[in-house]
C-alpha cells in the first residue's frame, strides 16, 4: 500500500486533511466513504508522512475505549460495536483509523492484529492488553482496564503540569517586575540619587550597576532564557550518555525530583498491575512498562531487573536490589508474591504513589507563594533602601 495526501469534505460539508495508506485512489475513496467523508483529490506521499503523524490525543482514546467496554459489555459484536464508534466519533483521523480497523476485521485479521498498523493511535501496551483479553476471551475486562488505566494517566498528567505551571507563571511575575524596575523606575531616580552629592553606599552602586546592566543588554537577558534551552536539549540529545545523565538529573532535583519519581513509578506499578492481571508475562510485564516511564535512568533499572529475574531471583528481591523502590512497597510487592495477588500488590503501590503526589503537590504550592512573596518583598526592599539611603545620610548631616 501507498501513503495518500488527501483532502475530502464530511456530510456538513466541512473539509479535512489527512494521510492514509491505500492501495489506489479508488481504494482511498472507499476508506474515507467508510468514514463519512467524500474524497475531493489526493496525492501520493513521501515515505517521510507517516512520520508526521501526530498522536491521538488521550480524551478520544478514553471515549474510544469506554464505548468498546460498554457495548460489548452489553452483548454487542465487537465488529458492529466499531462501526458504531467509526460514525460518531468527532476526530476525522480517528474516524479514519476506526474505518481501517473495521475493515481489517472484516479481512480476518484479529482486533489486536489490526491495531498494530496504527502505532500513532494505539501503543504497544495496548495492542498487548488487548492480544491477551482475545486469547483469554476477556475482552471486555481488558477494555475497562485501559480505559481506567488511560483515565488514570490523564489525572497524573494533570499532577505533573501542576508542579511546573505554578511556579513557572509566578516566577515570570517576578522577572516581569524585575524587568521593569531596573529598565524603568530606577534609570528614572539615577539623576536624582546622583545629584545628592553624596558618597552612594555600596547597595546603592550595586543597585545602580544591575540597572545599567539591564539597560544596556536586556536584548541578551530576554535570549538567554529562549537559548539557553534549546542548547540544554542539543547537547542532552547530542549522545544517550547524556540523555541518560540528564533523565537521571531530573530524578535528583530538590523537591521536583522526588514528586517526578513517584509519579513515574505509580505510572510504571499500574500499568504493570493491569498487564499482569490480564494474564501477561511478569517480563513481559516489565519489557512493555519500559516505554512508560519515560525515563532513561528507570528504564536502566528495570532492565536490572529483568536480567536479576532471568538469573533466577524472584520479582520482590530482583526490584529490591535496584534501590528504586522505597521498603513499604518493596513489602506489599513481597506480601503480594506470596498471596498470588501481584496485580492487586501493584495496584495499591500506584494508590500509594498517587496519594503521596497529590500531597506533595499541594506542599509545593503551599511553599511556593511564601517564598515567591519573599523574594518579590526583598527585590523591592533592595530597591527602596538603595534609593533612600543616599537620603538619609543628606538628613543626618543636617545641623539643627
Amino acid at each position: 500500500m501507498a501513503l495518500y495526501s488527501y483532502r475530502a469534505i464530511n456530510d456538513q460539508g466541512k473539509p479535512s486533511k489527512g494521510i492514509q495508506d491505500a492501495a489506489n485512489v479508488v481504494d482511498l475513496e472507499l476508506r474515507l466513504k467508510r468514514a463519512g467523508l467524500d474524497l475531493i483529490d489526493a496525492k501520493e506521499d513521501s515515505g517521510k508522512a507517516g512520520s508526521r503523524r501526530s498522536k491521538i490525543k488521550r480524551p478520544e482514546l478514553i471515549t474510544f475505549f469506554f464505548n468498546l467496554d460498554q457495548l460489548t459489555r452489553a452483548g454487542v459484536p465487537l465488529l458492529e460495536s466499531l462501526a458504531d464508534l467509526r460514525d460518531t466519533m468527532n476526530d476525522m483521523r480517528f474516524r479514519e483509523i476506526i474505518a481501517n480497523l473495521v475493515e481489517a476485521i472484516e479481512g480476518g485479521q484479529k482486533l489486536s492484529q489490526s491495531m498494530e498498523q496504527h502505532p500513532e493511535a494505539f501503543d504497544k501496551i495496548f495492542i498487548s492488553l488487548v492480544h491477551a483479553g482475545e486469547e483469554s476471551g476477556r475482552l471486555h475486562e481488558v477494555f475497562l482496564h485501559i480505559t481506567e488505566s488511560l483515565k488514570w494517566q490523564d489525572e497524573m498528567s494533570s499532577h505533573t503540569k501542576t508542579i511546573m505551571i505554578y511556579p513557572v507563571f509566578v516566577g515570570t511575575v517576578v522577572i516581569a517586575i524585575t524587568f521593569f524596575l531596573m529598565i524603568y523606575l530606577v534609570p528614572q531616580l539615577v539623576g536624582f540619587i546622583k545629584g545628592t552629592g553624596q558618597e552612594l553606599p555600596v547597595q546603592t552602586r550595586v543597585l545602580l550597576a544591575t540597572s545599567a546592566f539591564f539597560v544596556d543588554y536586556w536584548y541578551m537577558l530576554i535570549a538567554l532564557p529562549i537559548v539557553l534551552p534549546i542548547v540544554a536539549r542539543l547537547t542532552i540529545n547530542s549522545s544517550p550518555e547524556m540523555q541518560f545523565r540528564f533523565d537521571n538529573l531530573k530524578l535528583n532535583l530538590w523537591v521536583i525530583g522526588p514528586i517526578l519519581r513517584k509519579i513515574i513509578l505509580a505510572r510504571f506499578a499500574n500499568t504493570f498491575a493491569i498487564m499482569y492481571g490480564s494474564g501477561i508475562s511478569i517480563l513481559a510485564c516489565i519489557a512493555n512498562s519500559r516505554d512508560v516511564v519515560n525515563n532513561r535512568a528507570i528504564a536502566k533499572g528495570l532492565d536490572d531487573v529483568t536480567h536479576e529475574i532471568e538469573s533466577g531471583k524472584n520479582l520482590t528481591q530482583s526490584f529490591q536490589r535496584t534501590g528504586l523502590f522505597p521498603p513499604l512497597v518493596i513489602r506489599m510487592l513481597k506480601v503480594g508474591e506470596a498471596t498470588g495477588s501481584l496485580d492487586k500488590a501493584l495496584l495499591n503501590v500506584s494508590y500509594f504513589y498517587d496519594r503521596d503526589v497529590k500531597d506533595s503537590i499541594k506542599k509545593v504550592q503551599v511553599m511556593i507563594e511564601p517564598t515567591m512573596t519573599i523574594i518579590l518583598g526583598a527585590l523591592l526592599g533592595w530597591v527602596m533602601l538603595s534609593v533612600l539611603s543616599p537620603i538619609y545620610d543628606i538628613i543626618g548631616k543636617v545641623q539643627f
